[in-house]
């Protein structure tokens, strides 16, 4: 078995400050972990008997649903991701961009074609996640203000403004960054837990039988006596885990033991009472289940419950959209989308980041679903495919890691992916028949996201191939410096160039257009690594060319900030040495221009050519002062 590492408990406190700071861990985790997840019990029980149109609420079909959903929880949280896929972490950063960075085409040089397809396997599962970052926050706070019109309603038809608006705002102070308001996610969500199991063990004490659900065999005695009807309740039971893939994602941030702790400790107790507690309350009274969540507490409670519900499903989605701004920094880093704005929102936390583009683009696409869909109910049709796909996907990686990371003999390895497998392509199965209802929705949102991933990984490779193309070694360059001597001027001159042994074309323009070269000519080169941090020692490495020249190599792992002069200047070596007030930086500003020059189609050469247009400056990207930068422009036809 791999080592367990998590970034959270790197510096973490040792002997009596340990058991504070785990607990401390843990709170964080509950309020950015399990918002998700902990949501579900607004809709899931709900949903899986509206998904089985016709399927009657009886004492048996109860039982066989909550079986389902106890054992969902049991075998794929509990055991799959709790247990085996949190200990697949890069250095401590999971999700699954960072198990695709474990997956590469030169791991072990082995059969690089399969490498790339699961790179390809890796991305789409990445794609996909943004459509669920789109439907998580909609369906969660929609459902949550449903329970408005459970309370009075004459006010059903202000449910979907309602919505929207919460959205809206939820949107609108994403600039600010959650570390303001951090500090209370936690105690809101333990607050929400508490009610969870208060409401569930409220309404099980009157229907104490129900607990029977717990033992496996009503669940494949539900789905022995209605195969139809159960496989198409099986899409909606879905509903209970699809805050999964968070445990695994969120997981650099808070270590895997704060959140197996907040799991085994506080949430899947609640979520057990209050699931019972619903089927408790459906055995009694078979028609509350048009709403069995807020059925629950008395009268007077479902008001309170609502506000609670609000900010519990407002944390949920502040969850996938941080998600999603953390995905879109590594994939920038990783090469696999352009560079954007990225605003750091606290001086302390690295993870507190904000995207414009991402966050009104998540916006527009959550306050569209709500208008168009109109109802949770209406939107648990989109709900899960991308997910079960993204599940799928993560099973798929985890085979390779288990045989070639950690070493398992290929039987047990089989065995187990085996058995994870069938557990995802049937939930898979029975979500895939919602395509035609929405679930087309999230795959076409990924389908989008995956095209523009390629199409940016492709094109760079394609610009570079052009770029190099007649390239002059670098050490001709020297050589022939060395032999003809142009005029030298003082100060240190950066030219940023990601190929080593070359020379920048950047470089050339500016000493032909010029006719002169700085006192020290330094070329940086910079790296994304696949570990999510590089350590300082090993950031730089310096080689002297001769002739005032030398080459650095800057290594940044895909969750850090690419800082390259606060890189630059803790760099100590005896070849190499600069002031600020004295350099310059030169990047080269290339104009892509789509051609009949095969290499890709051309639609996707116009593609790329529009998002390297938009891109956001080398300069900003990599932290350079802005006057200390020249760009000089070069025309590529790719």
């Amino acid at each position: 078995m791999a080592e367990e590492s998590g970034s959270a408990s790197h510096g973490a406190p040792h002997g009596g400050d340990a058991s504070k700071y785990l607990l401390l861990m843990s709170l964080g985790a509950l309020g950015v972990v399990y918002g998700d997840i902990g949501t579900s019990p607004l809709y899931a029980l709900r949903e899986s008997f509206v998904a089985a149109e016709g399927l009657p609420v009886t004492k048996e079909n109860v039982l066989g649903v909550l079986s389902l959903m106890i054992w969902s929880l049991i075998v794929v949280v509990t055991v799959k991701y709790l247990a085996f896929v949190m200990r697949a972490d890069n250095h401590g950063e999971g999700g699954i961009l960072a198990l695709t960075s474990l997956i590469t085409p030169a791991n072990r040089g082995r059969r690089a074609g399969v490498r790339w397809g699961l790179v390809l396997l890796g991305l789409f599962g990445t794609a996909l996640l943004y459509g669920d970052g789109v439907i998580t926050p909609a369906i969660s706070v929609l459902s949550a203000v449903e329970g408005v019109a459970v309370a009075s309603p004459g006010l059903e038809s202000y449910v979907v403004p309602a919505a929207a608006v919460i959205l809206v705002i939820l949107f609108s102070i994403q600039r600010k960054g959650t570390a303001t308001i951090g500090a209370v996610f936690g105690p809101v969500m333990i607050v929400w837990f508490g009610v969870l199991a208060a409401l569930g063990l409220y309404r099980l004490l009157g229907e104490i039988d129900v607990i029977a659900a717990a033992v496996p065999t009503h669940a494949i005695t539900f789905f022995t006596t209605h195969p139809k009807l159960g496989f198409l309740a099986l899409g909606a039971v879905f509903l209970v885990v699809t805050g999964s893939e968070a445990l695994y994602a969120d997981m650099g941030h808070f270590g895997s033991r704060p959140i197996r702790l907040g799991w085994f400790s506080i949430v899947f107790p609640a979520l057990l009472l209050n699931y019972l507690g619903q089927g408790a309350l459906l055995i009694d009274d078979p028609g509350a289940i048009t709403n069995p969540f807020y059925a629950m507490p008395p009268g007077w409670a479902v008001v309170p419950l609502v506000v609670l519900a609000t900010l519990a499903t407002v944390i949920a989605s502040q969850a996938l959209i941080s998600g999603a701004f953390s995905l879109t920094m590594q994939a920038i880093q990783l090469g696999y989308l352009p560079r954007v704005r990225i605003d750091h929102t606290s001086p302390r936390q690295f993870g507190q980041i904000y995207i414009p583009s991402v966050n009104w683009a998540l916006m527009l696409g959550c306050v569209g679903l709500v208008f168009s869909f109109g109802s949770s109910t209406n939107l648990a049709a989109a709900y899960g495919v991308a997910v079960t796909s993204t599940m799928v996907i993560t099973t798929i990686l985890l085979y390779y890691v288990m045989r070639e990371r950690w070493g398992w003999p290929q039987a047990p390895a089989l065995a187990l992916s085996g058995v994870f497998g069938v557990v995802d392509v049937a939930f898979f199965a029975a979500n895939i028949v919602k395509v035609p209802a929405g679930g087309w929705f999230p795959l076409l949102v990924g389908a989008l996201v995956f095209t523009t991933m390629t199409t940016w990984e492709h094109g760079r490779a394609l610009l570079a191939a052009r770029l190099h193309r007649g390239e002059l070694p670098v050490e001709r360059f020297i050589g022939s410096i060395a032999v003809h001597p142009q005029p030298r001027v003082s100060g240190t001159a950066f030219y940023m160039f990601p190929e080593t042994g070359a020379t920048p074309p950047a470089l050339l323009a500016n000493l032909r257009h010029n006719g002169m070269i700085h006192e020290t000519v330094a070329l940086v080169a910079v790296r994304t690594a696949s570990v999510p941090r590089v350590p300082q020692a090993r950031r730089e490495t310096v080689h002297d060319l001769g002739e005032g020249f030398v080459q650095i190599e800057l290594a940044f792992g895909f969750m850090e900030e690419p800082n390259v002069p606060a890189a630059l200047s803790n760099i100590v070596s005896p070849e190499f040495g600069f002031t600020m007030s004295d350099a310059v930086f030169f990047l080269g500003r290339e104009s892509v221009i789509p051609s009949e020059v095969p290499g890709m189609a051309r639609w996707r050469e116009h593609l790329f050519a529009f998002m390297h247009r938009n891109a956001s400056s080398a300069a900003g990207f990599f932290g350079l002062p802005s006057d200390r930068v020249v760009e000089i422009g070069l025309r590529v036809e790719i």
